[in-house]
């Protein structure tokens, strides 16, 4: 019980701090003309968000770093080694993310920071992580645990690192593409790997993993009050690639990395989505797809935005109460 009720206060103190930090930044936002730049090559429907409120993705990071931080001194957590590990991923792909959505939005489009040069930086960052991860007693063997097989990769993990943090950040980037689908996501998923942390009880600092999952979900809640259908606000890079990396971050600290492509199911179909249709197109000339991502499609079969929206969150949920039964309970 006592689990359930820091799990429940932990949820409830993103929430209120969520919404208490959008009922100050938005109006900010919009008074700095923080808008977001929507492509033409997108539905039509789309053209009427134009300049709504973008950079909305700090309504939940400064909730989630000001509550660790509160719930420290209050001696209620300790700074583990894996949490500081987790704040220095979601705080750097943070910053990141800011970069990209301020150039965006000083040059009113939607180009941002180079491609190399994002890589580049995304690289360095998985570099400390690794570093930092291996000096702190991690592992470089990766477990298929329902297979019972053990493959070690030493250096090579590293590797595997850096495309798990930016394939995931930039599957869950991609999937921020109507009000409220990706942080309805990102609530399920953070929900599920904070069930999960909570019973790797050989993980030194799982709790406080935990404890960081459950207020980043409530925060998350809390956010979608202001980013559901109709949005008032869309959470930019800065929110999207911080909850992707963090995301990818959690699974390889529980060493459930595999847990991922299940709990990120829809994050994972959304980005092969868009590789097939990209390799269709490039070497076919077809599309497989009527727009990619997946979401588009659907938008293109004329369903209604919170129809789509209603469906993914489902799908969501529907995996990672898969992932939860075999990784928690079996």
């Amino acid at each position: 019980m006592l689990i359930l009720a820091k799990a429940m206060m932990a949820i409830m103190l993103g929430f209120i701090s969520s919404i208490f930090c959008g009922v100050i930044f938005i109006p900010l936002l919009k008074k700095m003309h923080v808008g977001q730049v929507v492509s033409k090559t997108i539905s039509m429907r789309h053209l009427k968000k134009e300049g709504t409120p973008t950079m909305g993705g700090i309504i939940f990071v400064f909730p989630v770093i000001v509550s660790l931080i509160a719930l420290y001194f209050m001696k209620s957590i300790s700074i583990s080694y894996n949490l500081i590990i987790m704040l220095f991923v979601f705080i750097s792909y943070a910053l990141l993310g800011f970069v990209d959505d301020y150039l965006k939005i000083k040059h009113k489009n939607n180009a941002g920071l180079s491609i190399p040069t994002k890589f580049l930086i995304q690289m360095f960052i998985a570099l400390i992580f690794f570093i930092l991860f291996m000096k702190g007693g991690g592992s470089s063997v990766l477990q298929f645990t329902f297979l019972k097989l053990r493959i070690p990769l030493g250096w090579s993990f590293g590797l595997f690192i850096f495309v798990l943090l930016v394939g995931t950040s930039n599957a869950v980037n991609i999937t921020d593409g109507l009000d409220g689908l990706c942080a309805g996501l990102s609530v399920i998923a953070f929900l599920a790997y904070g069930i999960i942390a909570w019973n790797c009880s050989w993980l030194p600092g799982y709790q406080e993993i935990a404890i960081f999952a459950f207020i980043l979900s409530g925060a998350l809640v809390g956010f979608l009050m202001f980013n559901s259908h109709p949005a008032k606000v869309f959470m930019g890079d800065l929110g999207s690639l911080a909850l992707g990396s963090t995301l990818a971050t959690m699974a390889i600290l529980t060493r459930h990395e595999m847990s991922l492509a299940i709990i990120g199911g829809v994050f994972l179909i959304e980005v092969l989505s868009s590789l097939i249709q990209i390799i269709a197109i490039r070497k076919f000339g077809k599309r497989v797809f009527l727009k990619a991502p997946i979401h588009h499609h659907f938008e293109e079969l004329n369903w209604a935005e919170t129809d789509i929206i209603r469906l993914f969150w489902t799908v969501g949920l529907i995996l990672a109460m898969i992932a939860i039964t075999y990784g928690v309970w079996l």
